[in-house]
């Protein structure tokens, strides 16, 4: 594990399209799918990184809170599955099964969607308007694992509900902070 922050995508940016496939229902999703009239936040997480395991409870709440309010969420893992079997499709499908994630969990075989969105850790969030214009990417919140600090989903849920009632996401952001995408060949 190498702890290592998010790259912190330039706020604006559009969100890149992607076409992958869903571990849980075996389709292939595009990003045009998924997208919300609200809100749609997109997330690197795994299955095996303790500080993606370490705020999975909250990921599945906060999906479930903002859900049914508009907001789409998609999980996507892009690690090296010949070097972190653990990671591999049929053991995302498991994890979103026993976890219950409310929201497609996205295989990235070649890796190509980790790279145009800069993602560097897992986990790494990023949230986008209604025109998929980037508007929140950082940490979930201040808790990271052994920090002693309760999970709340604090930074993410304050810009969720920015969004929802109109105002302005705080262009105050502090980067994720979570373990390397295990790219291949490194």
């Amino acid at each position: 594990m190498s702890e290592t922050p998010s790259s912190m995508l330039a706020l604006g940016t559009v969100a890149p399209d992607f076409n992958l496939p869903d571990t849980v229902s075996g389709k292939s999703i595009t990003l045009n799918e998924l997208k919300s009239d609200q809100a749609t936040v997109v997330m690197f997480i795994c299955n095996h990184c303790p500080y993606v395991l370490h705020v999975n409870d909250e990921l599945v709440k906060l999906a479930n809170d903002y859900q049914p309010r508009g907001i789409n969420f998609v999980a996507i893992s892009s690690n090296d599955v010949e070097n972190y079997p653990q990671d591999s499709p049929e053991k995302m499908k498991q994890t979103a099964a026993t976890l219950g994630y409310p929201f497609p969990y996205l295989y990235d075989e070649s890796q190509n969607v980790a790279r145009v969105y800069q993602a560097a850790c897992t986990p790494d969030f990023y949230i986008f308007d209604s025109e998929l214009k980037l508007v929140y990417r950082g940490q979930l919140d201040e808790s990271r694992p052994h920090s002693g600090r309760p999970v709340t989903g604090s930074d993410m849920r304050a810009a969720l509900d920015n969004i929802l009632s109109g105002a302005p996401v705080s262009d105050n952001q502090v980067p994720s902070m979570g373990c390397n995408i295990k790219w291949k060949y490194s």
